[in-house]
């Protein structure tokens, strides 16, 4: 598969996406990203802005088994994971896997659990594996944790660790729609009863899982300059020489943002990267990564505003 290739699967999954889901383009966009870049999303927005149906319908299209876990303050690790049970009859130990045995995870307001549950899908997002009574279990290659989380309602709710939320790619803030897709949701789902579904809209696989795996080497093959590799890193270390930060991004953060910017240069039919792929990426590849300053948050300073002023004085190769 070439990179013209990828972009034809990205517009057939985007269609297919969109048969359900008004709007959200970006939000789409950045979970095509992380999957052909084989990264982990973090969906913040407020109630009812179809970040659960949006992650159905997204593994509808791409073929992927979706697993939902809804996390709660009495979730335990094992009811994620799953455990080793004694079955009376056999007089032997079965395992019961957990729903995080899947493709597509969706996490469902992470953080309503407690640290020690949260910190339970760290080696599934890391490296893809799962570890019960010290025997590994491999997840499959596509495995992807698509995580929500509510900003509004901060009652009951526990922050991520920092070492979570450096295994997100990406942070998307969804916003309210606009007035005309606002209009066009409750045009299309007004007229239903019952909870939507993406089967209800028609909502067809666009490739399975061989077409993904290609995809993925086919992102592999973009070419990353040195130069572009430079601007990377200058603008990832930049968050670390700035007093409007306590705390900058990780070498991993770095590493990880270039995988992304090979992809969104391939969802863009191009087999190299610029610095505008890099640009349009900074601000969700950053923005759950860095700690603002006491002095930043006294004077009212925004962690995406600091970013942006970051990104735009890094010198951006020619």
């Amino acid at each position: 598969m070439n990179v013209a290739e990828v972009q034809a699967l990205a517009g057939r999954i985007r269609a297919q996406t969109a048969k359900a889901v008004v709007g959200q383009n970006d939000t789409i966009d950045l979970m095509l990203t992380a999957l052909f870049a084989g990264g982990h999303v973090l969906l913040e927005g407020p109630p009812g802005t179809a970040k659960t149906f949006l992650a159905q319908c997204f593994a509808q299209a791409v073929n992927l088994a979706f697993g939902r876990i809804q996390f709660t303050p009495d979730l335990m690790p094992g009811d994620i994971l799953g455990a080793n049970l004694f079955n009376f009859q056999t007089s032997a130990f079965t395992l019961v896997k957990g729903p995080i045995f899947c493709e597509l995870l969706l996490a469902d307001e992470i953080n309503r659990t407690p640290p020690k549950t949260q910190a339970a899908l760290l080696e599934a997002m890391q490296e893809r594996n799962v570890t019960l009574d010290g025997e590994r279990h491999a997840l499959s290659d596509r495995f992807m944790v698509v995580a929500t989380q509510n900003p509004l309602e901060q009652q009951g709710t526990y922050p991520l660790p920092e070492a979570q939320l450096d295994r997100f790619l990406f942070k998307h803030v969804l916003a309210y729609p606009s007035l005309a897709e606002e209009t066009a949701i409750v045009a299309s789902h007004g007229g239903r009863t019952g909870q939507p579904s993406p089967e209800a809209f028609g909502v067809e696989t666009a490739g399975d899982t061989a077409t993904i795996g290609e995809a993925v080497a086919a992102v592999a093959s973009v070419r990353l300059t040195d130069d572009i590799v430079r601007y990377i890193v200058g603008v990832v270390r930049a968050t670390r020489d700035t007093g409007e930060l306590s705390g900058g991004a990780s070498p991993r953060c770095a590493a990880m943002l270039a995988v992304a910017a090979r992809a969104r240069a391939a969802l863009e039919g191009r087999d190299y990267v610029i610095p505008d792929d890099v640009k349009a990426l900074a601000l969700p590849a950053l923005r759950h990564r860095v700690i603002l300053s006491p002095a930043a948050e006294i004077e009212g300073r925004k962690v995406d505003d600091v970013v942006r002023g970051l990104v735009d004085q890094v010198e951006a190769p020619r």
